[in-house]
């Protein structure tokens, strides 16, 4: 184990603050961030994602900083910034690129630099690599190298943790590559993949979820054509399972800041290179419209029960992008929010995990609690937190009104245990 690594990981988000708080136990190491507010919170042994206990923060050994002077010395920088979209859907590498000036400021001879942040092909390289070296005035796989090492992380896993997902690992040579390994290798328990080089790496990671993508969008057309033939699509799912080989991909909203964004990077790419990809592009036009399919679906059965649109009061519970996180990147519960409103519906929403700030900046919703959820019109079960199934299904129906409407959109609840004349949907 290379133990002479000094170690700075630029990021504490997702993604960066589990990496810092595990190498920091073979090596020293700075966590770095731009947020002096998050920062601050995470000395004072608190992390807002939930991704590590209080516990770990207080007993780390990483020092977590605002100040660029602590990374000067550094030998081992890992990067794992945000690689958003803009409004257009194009990448943004404006954070990846602010955070190769800000190390390259610091990058003195012999450093490696690994990239985690997700990215199509030749980023690291053809971005990255110049950005580095103009901040530096160094020469890059002279006096120092770049790498990459796709992150894994998924939020709000406590059984896939950074120490037991395979890393993948390349650079820019043979020596440097074996030096990514090392350093990964010493505290990632579920073993090291050598890629042949950085692109393969790169591709590797924008595929895995532009696949998962695809997967769920299959699933949610056949939810589009089972619903015009009046069939329940977890009726069908359920039979088809019953074969060894159907893969258990499930209908449902695509958001966060993976899935439903690293597909844009690889068309992004794809189109540079003269291709126009025709099925990656087809599942997100499926995956992006779901939410106002919800709201629609919704919306047909207020008009079947005979409740008046305008004046009914529709919850909708869940907010964040997937179960149990706070995580509010790129949800697609405000499409819900937002087809509502264009019939004249106002709903409340509430989310025992988001943050009431956050969610009023990021989307114009003003979060309700959790006892003005009653004497519904219509219930829009969106995201299926345990706060919510703790409840049980006589627990959430009971805030529905006689004859009203429960919308679920992960088809959580068995349709046999909506009684009172409640009107049933599930994607």
């Amino acid at each position: 184990m290379p133990q002479n690594e000094s170690i700075a990981v630029i990021g504490l988000g997702y993604v960066g603050l589990p990496v810092a708080l595990s190498l920091a136990k073979k090596y020293d190491v700075v966590g770095f961030d731009i947020n002096v507010k998050r920062v601050e919170a995470l000395r004072a042994g608190t992390d807002s994602t939930e991704e590590v206990t209080d516990d770990a923060l207080k007993q780390t050994s990483a020092k977590l900083t605002s100040d660029p002077e602590d990374l000067k010395g550094v030998t081992f920088f890992v990067i794992a910034v945000p690689t958003p979209i803009d409004e257009d859907k194009r990448p943004d590498l404006r954070p990846v690129i602010g955070a190769s000036k800000t190390v390259g400021a610091a990058l003195s001879k012999r450093a490696v630099v690994v990239y985690e942040s997700t990215v199509y092909p030749g980023v690291t390289e053809e971005i990255c690599g110049p950005v580095l070296e103009q901040a530096s005035g160094l020469k890059c796989g002279v006096d120092f190298f770049l790498g990459y090492s796709p992150e894994r992380i998924n939020p709000g896993d406590k059984e896939h943790t950074f120490e037991k997902i395979v890393k993948v690992v390349a650079a820019q040579d043979a020596a440097s590559t074996e030096r990514v390994a090392a350093v990964y290798g010493s505290v990632i328990t579920a073993g090291i993949h050598k890629a042949p080089s950085i692109k393969v790496a790169e591709a590797a990671k924008v595929i895995e979820n532009t696949q998962r993508d695809l997967n769920i969008a299959l699933m949610n057309e056949l939810a589009l054509i089972f619903d015009r033939l009046g069939i329940r699509t977890a009726d069908v799912l359920a039979a088809a399972r019953t074969k060894w080989n159907f893969l258990p991909f499930t209908p449902g909203l695509v958001g966060g800041h993976c899935i439903g964004v690293d597909p844009y990077y690889l068309t992004t790419k794809a189109q540079q290179v003269g291709y126009q990809p025709e099925v990656i592009m087809a599942g997100r036009r499926i995956n992006d419209n779901v939410g106002a399919f919800v709201a629609q679906s919704t919306l047909k059965l207020l008009s079947k029960a005979n409740l008046p649109m305008r004046e009914a009061r529709v919850g909708v519970l869940g907010l964040t992008f997937k179960e149990n996180v706070p995580d509010l990147r790129n949800s697609r519960v405000p499409d819900i929010v937002r087809e509502l409103k264009e019939f004249g519906i106002t709903p409340m929403v509430h989310d025992p995990h988001a943050d009431h700030e956050e969610a009023a900046a990021e989307y114009g919703i003003e979060l309700s609690s959790w006892d003005a959820m009653t004497d519904l019109d219509a219930l829009i079960y969106a995201v299926s937190h345990d706060f919510y199934q703790q409840h049980g299904a006589a627990g959430l129906t009971a805030r529905i009104r006689e004859y009203g409407v429960l919308v679920d959109v992960k088809s959580v609840m068995p349709p046999d245990s909506v009684d009172r004349g409640i009107h049933y949907w599930s994607l």
